[in-house]
């Protein structure tokens, strides 16, 4: 069964006048993302966190809105890792992403932690985020990442490494056959399909860069968007 469309929304210029609402850059909403990078070492000092600069990075290229972002920084211990959820969904987040601690490993726990706050479990974000691994290494199979529903705020669990996290983001591009190395199909990132997804559960609309990252929407759900002069 298809998933029902998103409500139209409650104002703008062609609210409830069976139109599309017309999308400027100047009427995007401004979305309020939050970013929590789990890790012993990185929360201490001993490193450089490379998470939360990486998410940073991404949804600066993939999204249109203007972005306000509440970033957290936290040791593997899931009392703490909940805390920094809670906090982040009472601040107003429609979309939290997460970045470290879904492997096997005794100290790895995001996926606990993001299940203790959870009001409903998104288990297709994690399905495909695992299929998408799998072209690269067969160690995915091993990764835990969940996704969850709190309130009006959508929950993902990413992997811990840049190149990973756009992988995982964006997906693959088709590629033809090279030499030894075969043709790929492509294989759709798990962002697609999180505009929408926050759509349906009251939060703002987001605007991806198709060259980054196209969304999908059932038609009945895409506001227009007008071209600046």
């Amino acid at each position: 069964m298809n998933a029902p469309a998103a409500p139209p929304p409650g104002n703008g210029p062609h609210a409830g006048a069976g139109t599309p609402e017309l999308l400027t850059p100047a009427s995007l909403a401004q979305i309020t993302i939050g970013l929590v990078s789990t890790s012993d070492r990185a929360s201490t000092g001993v490193y450089v966190d490379k998470g939360l600069p990486a998410l940073r990075d991404w949804l600066g290229r993939a999204l249109k809105n203007p972005l306000q972002l509440h970033e957290r920084l936290v040791p593997d211990e899931q009392a703490k890792i909940e805390a920094a959820l809670r906090e982040l969904v009472e601040a107003g987040c429609a979309l939290i992403l997460t970045t470290g601690g879904t492997g096997p490993a005794l100290r790895d726990v995001t996926p606990e932690a993001t299940l203790a706050v959870a009001d409903r479990v998104m288990p297709g974000f994690g399905e495909q985020m695992r299929q998408i691994s799998l072209n690269f290494v067969p160690t995915a199979i091993l990764s835990r990442q969940v996704a969850v529903i709190r309130g009006q705020c959508l929950i993902l669990n990413l992997p811990g490494q840049p190149k990973s996290i756009a992988e995982t983001l964006e997906g693959l591009k088709a590629t033809e056959a090279s030499g030894a190395v075969p043709a790929r199909a492509a294989v759709p990132g798990i962002f697609a399909a999180v505009p929408y997804c926050i759509d349906l559960i009251g939060g703002p609309y987001l605007q991806t860069d198709p060259a980054v990252c196209p969304a999908f929407r059932p038609k009945s759900a895409v506001r227009s968007q007008q071209q600046p002069s």
